[in-house]
């Protein structure tokens, strides 16, 4: 963390907040339109749940921001903090609210993982330059990398947004370098809450992805095709029976897991090779910013190592403290 704050303040030595090296004005092409910003903006909204945290990765702290979920001031999670300082956003809570924002009178309103509806944008570009989702990702399925990059080009801060793409693409290309038997293997992560599962059109299975491995060929034969979200029936299996098995928590439902039909027939389970995420970790792999992504590295990749070791007697340390690691015989 130390080290991506000094990249981002010697960011701002070089261009400073309000000098952009980057030209202006720009324009932005997504689902709805084309956003024309004519100066670099001072004042942004930030609509997407978590777009703040690739704000706050660029040295931005937003005008006002759009909380999500989790206990920590201003929506804003350990991995983040520090970017922020001292900063006090304004906290948006649920819908979004047209009234609200147009009495901070923002220069700039970004919503790429927001939900924002064609109505919405029709009213939020009367108040500012507004970007929407990009066609081609739909409301929550735009990669991390493209979110930056146009978040960067938005605010004149392109060759910072390049710098953390090159920073955090060369770290799991290093992962992967490391871990050659994770590539090709299956993995899957799903909630814990529901049984839902996350596909790889999804930040959570992109993520996945990115460390090698594939999704279940199982997940692609239940439900639709393209959804980025699957619920998986208590009866059904092999849709998350994969060589490591990921449960995220929001730190609520051990005692589900604990009692989930057929679990104990997955060869995940009886190998060892489930990986339980508490709330923090599964937070950080939700965001998958700039910010997130080197904390969840840092937190899953042992786990996955102990999980895919192929010693079924070598213990997830987060599932064993969780409780819901079966008892193996020696």
């Amino acid at each position: 963390m130390r080290a991506l704050r000094s990249l981002i303040i010697s960011a701002g030595l070089l261009c400073p907040f309000g000098l952009s090296a980057e030209p202006f004005p720009v324009e932005i092409t997504h689902r709805y339109g084309t956003a024309h910003i004519p100066e670099e903006p001072k004042n942004i909204v930030s609509l997407s749940f978590i777009g703040h945290d690739f704000l706050l990765s660029l040295g931005i702290i937003p005008q006002a921001l759009r909380k999500w979920y989790g206990p920590h001031p201003y929506g804003v999670w350990p991995w983040a903090q520090e970017a922020l300082g001292d900063g006090t956003p304004v906290v948006m809570w649920g819908e979004i609210n047209i009234e609200q924002i147009a009495t901070l009178k923002p220069d700039l309103i970004v919503g790429q993982w927001s939900g924002m509806s064609a109505s919405d944008y029709a009213l939020l570009s009367q108040i500012a330059p507004t970007i929407a989702p990009q066609e081609d990702w739909g409301d929550y399925g735009a990669p991390w990398a493209d979110m930056l990059r146009t978040l960067g080009l938005a605010t004149g801060r392109q060759e910072l947004a390049e710098a953390h793409i090159s920073r955090i693409e060369g770290r799991f290309e290093a992962i992967r370098e490391a871990h050659p038997e994770w590539q090709g293997a299956s993995a899957v992560v799903v909630w814990s809450g529901s049984t839902g599962a996350y596909t790889q059109g999804d930040i959570r299975g992109r993520f996945m992805a990115e460390l090698g491995f594939q999704e279940p060929e199982g997940l692609k034969d239940i439900g639709i095709f393209d959804s980025l979200y699957k619920i998986i029936p208590e009866e059904v299996t092999a849709p998350i029976d994969a060589d490591a098995l990921i449960w995220i928590d929001a730190g609520n439902n051990v005692e589900r897991l604990n009692t989930l039909p057929l679990r104990h027939t997955m060869r995940a389970y009886k190998e060892g090779r489930e990986i339980y995420l508490g709330l923090d970790t599964t937070a950080a792999m939700s965001h998958s910013s700039p910010l997130s992504i080197e904390y969840t590295l840092d937190a899953l990749v042992p786990l996955l190592e102990a999980a895919m070791d192929g010693d079924p007697h070598t213990e997830v340390a987060t599932s064993r403290a969780a409780g819901i690691l079966p008892e193996i015989t020696p």
